[in-house]
């Protein structure tokens, strides 16, 4: 593992306890780095902090260090959601009148188009009932908050292609690679140029057809087995 994707792990999926399990035909939309976000309404507080989560067991861990953290707050709601197509899903309103808190927050979770998501609002009363009605729209608000301050990433499927050819052919590669939008593993430059992308899967045959046919045939191309990859800022990030 590299020291920039130790690097990684450890701020934006420090929660991170045991690889999940993915469908490797799809892609998954996820929290890169988590956020924190509060909002005021009727001045009652609602602190929401979202996190990546692969497991119960983590989304249990940071709902935990929540509580720990705001110790002297009346709710600390939350919801989370894991894996593929919401497989797994879970809200808690904690205290506060059933539906009113960690639905909405759910609700935040899944409009967001998130996965392996989990947030937290903690609220401290400001002496105002809100009414049902009122609860249901901060805990959203506040969740989408914090939702929108994160920093999401793609988890997709990919194969890592290398290929092998003359220089004459490298502004053509570099003209399809910047085109289809690839994302650059390494690159050689010696007797012949030797170039490694990180494909989606859904696009290899494709992306193969086209390195076949802007070298007139001659360069050489070699692919390794499917792997999950996160892309994020121009970066490629194995899982």
């Amino acid at each position: 593992m590299s020291t920039f994707f130790k690097s990684i792990t450890q701020k934006a999926f420090h929660f991170i306890a045991q690889p999940p399990v993915f469908n490797y035909n799809k892609s998954m939309k996820i929290i890169y780095s988590g956020a924190q976000a509060e909002i005021t309404e009727k001045k009652s507080r609602f602190i929401a902090e979202a996190a990546f989560v692969s497991s119960e067991e983590e989304a249990a861990a940071f709902i935990g260090g929540i509580k720990k953290k705001y110790w002297d707050c009346r709710h600390n709601c939350s919801a989370y959601l894991i894996g593929e197509n919401g497989r797994l899903s879970r809200c808690n309103d904690d205290g506060e009148p059933s539906g009113t808190a960690g639905r909405p927050i759910l609700d935040a979770i899944t409009g967001a188009g998130l996965t392996n998501a989990c947030v937290v609002v903690s609220r401290y009363f400001g002496g105002i009932l809100l009414g049902t009605g009122g609860l249901v729209r901060a805990y959203g608000a506040a969740a989408k908050k914090a939702i929108d301050a994160c920093t999401t990433a793609e988890l997709l499927t990919g194969v890592e292609l290398t290929c092998c050819l003359g220089y004459d052919y490298l502004g053509k590669l570099q003209y399809m690679i910047a085109e289809e939008g690839l994302n650059i593993i390494s690159s050689d430059y010696l007797d012949n140029v030797r170039v490694s992308v990180m494909v989606p899967l859904e696009t290899v045959d494709l992306i193969k057809n086209k390195i076949t046919e802007l070298s007139a045939g001659k360069a050489v191309i070699s692919a390794k087995d499917p792997v999950k990859y996160i892309a994020c800022n121009g970066k490629v990030i194995l899982i």
